[in-house]
């Protein structure tokens, strides 16, 4: 199958492009922010509450997570250069920084947790430019296994919040708050579809609320003293610690270990709405990509300068528009608008920022449940072998054991404790160190670097010659092999025939009997994929001198992937012995 296309998606309204009528694109806004809003606010409420600050720092870091997610939405949606995705890509609070930002509090205050997260973002600006060149580093493998420490990580914020509850409450308050909450998060969204599943947490958070009521623990006098419109008192703001003390070096890692992870995160959101927001299938456009995560390290980076909460994309943005049929830009600009104004609005966030600390807990489980079930898809998604299912088994129990003092608690004291404390920070170092180590003694694959130029085409032919022989190809296999490596080369060429400033790095890998190719050259406009799927369904419009190597590469090839990143293309053919000539 040369173009793994999804079907065409006939039942969108409204795609990336369109322009729906402002009373439906404000009626789309405001169902999303309503849907977000909680998220939002909730996790500072949680991270500052946890942490022990007071009402004047959390004012200050609820104002600016809702300024801030309000910017990088609209800079996701909008696509400012090599900054943002494109299309509609919710950005919000993450709990996935729960544990270290309350380290980071604990250890340093606000000042230091901001320094961290702005440093920490760089490391996203860093993938967003070098995202071809680091694809083979950052793998779904340490991707999965650190989503799933994060919930093993946050539990003891977890289990606090659950059974936070004023001395004078009532025994049964803070239980029976949790598990009206948990009932009807889970229920409704086991039980419900469509639009309603979404709004499940929102319905376990306001029947928790109510049951909180009914035992007096919900913050009444918050709301009532909150003023309708208002500002945060501006000397809250906790400014930045350059200091880069000890404290700074030992919770480093764990802020850049989450940051990577939350890149995945934000790379698997992004690949899943390009393929939602278009009727026409098109192949994966991972200059999106690389934008998308470089809104995310925008939106970190602001995060630190305003002194709140690192943001990451929203999952549930992509469900709205499956359900919905609205994928048009000018709805995420709204939701991102409407961010800004509701910040603006303390009455309306007080609403929010007063629910229990057990309706909180128990928001803050079925979210990081469903990190944990986000980590074992990516980890099954990309094949778990024997080697790397015992790197994540082996990694995962390394990070619970160090979260939870099991393993050698009295060498662990000092600067070193300080990094390996966080289970999720251990577990993470140790997938790399053994994912790295794996890559590192296997069987290197054969390499060319040479033009990108019809000159170049005798030495290629040669190298692919050398590795058939080297795979013990028949005949048959040699012939295709060395077709592949024409075809290739002269599509990739195009009409830009002999640019001297075009560089093509060829990597041949032996994986059984199946070989496979990687061409790496520089950028260009024209995709593989969309190409032989335009010639797959009869479209005239591809020039007659470019159909031939097409034709001839679909007949020779098993499978042809193409991603495109900014300077940079990768062109990857599978070819299979077996398959039909």
């Amino acid at each position: 199958m040369l173009s793994p296309h999804p079907p065409a998606n006939h039942e969108l309204l409204y795609e990336a492009d369109d322009r729906p009528s402002l009373p439906l694109t404000i009626g789309m806004g405001m169902q999303n922010s309503a849907l977000n809003l909680a998220s939002v606010v909730l996790t500072p409420t949680i991270l500052i509450t946890t942490a022990g600050y007071g009402e004047a720092y959390l004012n200050w870091a609820i104002f600016a997570a809702l300024i801030v997610s309000g910017i990088a939405t609209i800079a996701q949606t909008m696509r400012f250069g090599r900054i943002g995705a494109g299309y509609i890509l919710i950005m919000g609070s993450t709990a996935a920084f729960l544990a270290v930002s309350v380290n980071a509090l604990e250890s340093g205050g606000p000042a230091l947790l901001a320094t961290l997260i702005i440093v920490s973002s760089f490391v996203q600006f860093i993938l967003g430019s070098r995202m071809a060149a680091l694809r083979r580093v950052f793998t779904p493998t340490v991707a999965g296994t650190v989503l799933m420490l994060i919930p093993v990580s946050i539990a003891p914020i977890v289990f606090g919040k659950l059974t936070d509850a004023p001395a004078t409450a009532a025994a049964a308050a803070a239980p029976v708050t949790a598990l009206v909450t948990l009932a009807a998060s889970v229920l409704v969204a086991l039980r419900l579809t469509g639009i309603w599943r979404l709004w499940a947490p929102a319905i376990g958070l306001v029947s928790g609320s109510l049951a909180g009521a009914a035992f007096g623990i919900y913050d009444f006098e918050r709301v009532i003293a909150a003023p309708w419109i208002g500002l945060p008192d501006f000397s809250a703001y906790p400014g930045i610690d350059l200091g880069f003390g000890t404290v700074f070096w030992a919770l480093l890692p764990g802020f850049v270990i989450v940051t990577l992870v939350g890149a995945m995160d934000t790379l698997g959101d992004t690949i899943a709405i390009q393929r939602l927001s278009w009727r026409k299938p098109r192949a994966i456009d991972f200059r999106s990509v690389q934008g998308a995560i470089n809104a995310d390290g925008l939106g970190n980076l602001l995060s630190g300068i305003f002194g709140t909460v690192p943001n990451t994309t929203y999952g549930n943005s992509i469900a709205v528009v499956e359900i919905t049929g609205v994928a048009a830009r000018r709805v995420g600009v709204c939701i991102g608008l409407l961010f800004i104004l509701l910040a603006f609005l303390p009455k309306l966030v007080a609403v929010v920022v007063a629910m229990p600390g057990p309706v909180a807990g128990a928001y803050l489980a079925v979210i990081v449940s469903l990190l944990f079930v986000f980590g074992v898809k990516i980890l099954i998604n990309d094949g778990l072998d024997y080697r790397k299912s015992l790197i994540v088994g082996f990694a995962f129990w390394v990070g619970l054991s160090f979260q939870f003092d099991l393993m050698f608690p009295v060498l662990l004291e000092g600067p070193l404790g300080e990094i390996l404390g966080n289970g999720m920070t251990a577990g993470g170092i140790t997938v790399i160190l053994l994912s790295g180590f794996l890559d590192l003694t296997r069987a290197r694959p054969r390499r060319l670097q040479t033009r990108l130029s019809t000159e170049a085409l005798p030495e290629i032919d040669a190298f692919l010659c050398e590795f058939a022989d080297r795979m013990r190809f028949d005949e048959s296999a040699r012939t295709r092999l060395r077709a592949v490596g024409e075809e290739t080369l002269h599509i990739l060429l195009g009409d830009s025939q002999d640019q001297p400033d075009r560089d093509l790095l060829l990597v041949a890998r032996a994986d059984g009997k199946a070989a496979d190719l990687e061409f790496i050259a520089g950028g260009s406009d024209m995709n593989l994929e969309d190409q032989l799927a335009l010639l797959s369904e009869g479209v005239a419009d591809i020039p007659n001198e470019s159909e031939a190597p097409l034709r001839l590469l679909r007949h020779y090839a098993t499978s042809v992937k193409h991603q495109q990143y900014h300077g940079t293309d990768i062109a990857t053919i599978r070819l299979e012995p077996q398959a039909a000539v």
